[in-house]
């Protein structure tokens, strides 16, 4: 049942022009921002010949880029997880779903699997741009994989807690702007653990991702994105079970 449930939310989104939309103006955003970066790399190729430990073309371009989509995602994330059940309630299909013979689980999971496989597509993208850069040079194949790993888990993480908020209200533009601004607020505490000793840097989602970002996977950091995204869908399911105990 998650699976059937997962396939209509992906159908749905993939159906949306809207959705098509953001997509189409994430890419340009990002393409813009590569080739800016491919730009200036190129230029500065007189300049980095002088250094011995030179950051070649992966780690200057390709990381960038992956760098740029955390946060463009973050933006974005938000106006995909607004409806996922706010719709359901504001059209009062919540109650008919809620009390058919599928678990809250099930719904959360499907839901949310449905999400994740329209932010694969852009992921995937994203990927394409990185993975061109063979056309000129070679790659760190084993850092764009931490990258991408990263940016998965960090999508998931965005999804997780944009579906959660989307379960506290019928009101879709209140469910994305609740959504944007608990992401804005992870992105601020970011920027506040500058301190290596400070305590919010075991917080700070994007902090976690810079790991991944310059190619080290630590366990610790993939452990905390895993415990972030099933806390909040953990959330979402006890607020769905408590509107079916509510009746």
């Amino acid at each position: 049942m998650i699976f059937t449930i997962a396939s209509k939310e992906a159908k749905s989104l993939y159906g949306s022009p809207s959705a098509w939309i953001v997509l189409a103006i994430l890419q340009l955003i990002l393409a813009r921002m590569f080739l800016l970066r491919v730009d200036d790399f190129l230029r500065a190729q007189s300049q980095l010949a002088l250094y011995a430990n030179a950051p070649g073309v992966t780690e200057a371009i390709g990381a960038y880029l992956f760098s740029s989509a955390a946060t463009v995602l973050l933006m974005a994330t938000p106006f995909f997880t607004m409806r996922l059940m706010a719709d359901e309630r504001r059209n009062q299909t919540l109650t008919f779903l809620i009390s058919a013979p599928v678990s809250m689980t099930e719904i959360v999971l499907g839901k949310f699997l449905g999400l994740m496989a329209f932010l694969l597509l852009v992921i995937g993208l994203i990927l394409a741009m990185a993975l061109s850069l063979y056309a000129g040079a070679s790659l760190d194949l084993n850092l764009i994989l931490a990258n991408l790993l990263g940016l998965t888990l960090l999508a998931g993480c965005y999804a997780a807690l944009g579906l959660f908020l989307s379960c506290l209200t019928q009101h879709a533009i209140l469910a994305g702007i609740g959504a944007l601004g608990a992401l804005l607020g992870l992105w601020i505490l970011h920027l506040t653990a500058s301190d290596p000793d400070s305590p919010l840097i075991a917080l700070s989602i994007l902090k976690h991702f810079e790991n991944l970002n310059a190619g080290l996977i630590d366990t610790f950091d993939v452990t905390y994105f895993l415990l972030f995204i099933v806390t909040f869908l953990v959330l979402a399911i006890r607020r769905l079970d408590g509107d079916r105990l509510r009746g």
